[in-house]
């Protein structure tokens, strides 16, 4: 990682965005079952300082469900996956469906991370479904 990539807090102290709201969302996940073990939460502690704090992450996914942004359906999946720590399977006929929501979600999140700085803010390509993949697969038939 770049010494670019690298924002101050609030503090001055250096943080590392996330590469993703994929990373990002697992990354809360992970701090919210720690917490739930009765760890404790201490800003800073991390193996790389962030740029946030796990609440920021949950108050950002409130908001856009809120707003109408994201659907029921799309929290329930970021949290069932989110808690087996990996993304559905697009290949599996059982977890196409969630794939998709899945996507949703992700890129809806990921535009307000970046805007925040949580998300580090690089030309991406465009996040992509499946059908994308199958389309990739099947040699554009």
């Amino acid at each position: 990682m770049s010494l670019n990539s690298r924002n101050k807090n609030q503090y001055g102290a250096e943080t590392v965005p996330f590469e993703s709201a994929e990373e990002a969302w697992f990354w809360f996940i992970a701090a919210q079952e720690a917490k739930e073990s009765g760890a404790r939460f201490v800003a800073g502690s991390g193996l790389f300082p962030r740029p946030c704090e796990p609440i920021d992450i949950l108050k950002t996914v409130d908001r856009l469900y809120r707003k109408r942004r994201l659907l029921r359906d799309h929290v329930l999946v970021l949290r069932h996956y989110g808690r087996r720590h990996v993304s559905p399977d697009p290949r599996r006929i059982k977890e196409a469906r969630a794939h998709v929501l899945w996507e949703e979600a992700l890129e809806r999140i990921e535009e307000v991370l970046i805007g925040k700085k949580i998300v580090r803010n690089d030309i991406r390509t465009p996040r992509q479904g499946w059908h994308n993949d199958a389309l990739i697969m099947m040699g554009d038939a």
